[in-house]
């Protein structure tokens, strides 16, 4: 059986790359194991680096075997990982690929969706994807990866839309697999999905939790995020696979760095918007100790104070 689907995870390899453009036929040189977590439950573990990184395989795929299909979480950052994350499923299942899930329209979880695309799987996103998917900011973040990240993206390289959309919830089976699908509304981005594998216990986050580097805020909206991770904290789940880093078993442990943070930098821009501190200030006097050694940390964190500083500053214009 092994033999077997190593061969047909060969095969599928070259079928996938066929079917996509020459130039996404070199595949990077990156290990993709599948670790199991439980049961039915996988998933494939990117660096801890920021989006350039790793030829650019910095973010966690997850996906599930049912027993009659595979359920996929994410497609990862450039439509060759999504190749290569295809014969990762492929070395551990010979099962088809119903529906592939995106937790979020961020380049670094969705250019994978390439691959997936052209092996016939439905493609699900978040209803608030369609705020992404129809502003300038997904094509500027393409024009800027096709350079940040070549050969990896290029002119061939695309953004795959969704063939539907999330609205609140979903629940289904495939198989032996019971499955619900949370869209979470706009937190980490505009539109936020999770995935509980109920039969297992197991809980695929996406970016509302990041594990062993410093979170990427971008436009979140943090008090959003801030009150999803709470309720999370407290949930009744065996493992969490996180949008980036480590899968644990405890949510406690695995929620506790993205809390902290986010809570922290609310907290420390917070008084220097009700003070009428200018951002540059207040960025220097504010105390980073604890979070400083995290990976990523100093080319995310003055990005992540100041679009929580501007974001603070609209909240504080509104209420008046």
């Amino acid at each position: 059986m092994a033999s077997r689907l190593r061969t047909l995870g060969i095969f599928t390899l070259l079928l996938i790359c066929s079917s996509v453009e020459a130039s996404e036929d070199l595949l990077p040189p990156v290990d993709m194991t599948p670790l199991r977590v439980s049961q039915h439950a996988w998933y494939v573990a990117g660096g801890t680096g920021i989006a350039t990184d790793n030829y650019g395989f910095i973010s966690n795929a997850a996906f599930v075997v049912t027993g009659e299909g595979v359920v996929v979480f994410d497609t990862l950052g450039t439509p060759a990982l999504g190749v290569k994350l295809l014969a990762a499923i492929r070395s551990v299942t010979s099962e088809p690929i119903k529906r592939v899930y995106i937790s979020h329209y961020h380049a670094d979880h969705m250019y994978g969706n390439q691959a997936f695309s052209a092996s016939g799987a439905e493609i699900i996103a978040s209803d608030g994807a369609k705020r992404y998917l129809e502003g300038e900011v997904a094509q500027q973040r393409l024009s800027e990866r096709r350079l940040s990240l070549s050969p990896w993206v290029d002119d061939n390289t695309r953004i795959v839309n969704p063939d539907r959309y999330v609205q609140g919830e979903e629940r289904f089976s495939l198989g032996e697999v019971g499955i619900r699908v949370v869209d979470l509304g706009s937190a980490h981005s505009e539109g936020d999905l999770v995935l509980f594998v109920e039969s297992d216990g197991v809980l695929f986050s996406g970016d509302i939790i990041f594990q062993d580097r410093i979170p990427f805020l971008g436009s979140s909206s943090s008090a959003e995020w801030l009150a999803i991770l709470n309720e999370m904290e407290q949930a009744e789940v065996a493992v969490i696979v996180p949008g980036h880093g480590r899968a644990a078993e405890s949510p406690g442990e695995i929620v506790s760095l993205t809390k902290n943070y986010l809570a922290y930098v609310r907290a420390s821009m917070q008084q220097a918007v009700t003070e009428w501190i200018p951002f540059d200030e207040a960025y220097e006097m504010t105390d980073w100790g604890d979070f400083i050694e995290y990976p990523a940390f100093l080319e995310a964190n003055r990005r992540n104070a100041y679009g929580v500083y501007l974001s603070l500053e609209q909240e504080s214009i509104k209420s008046q």
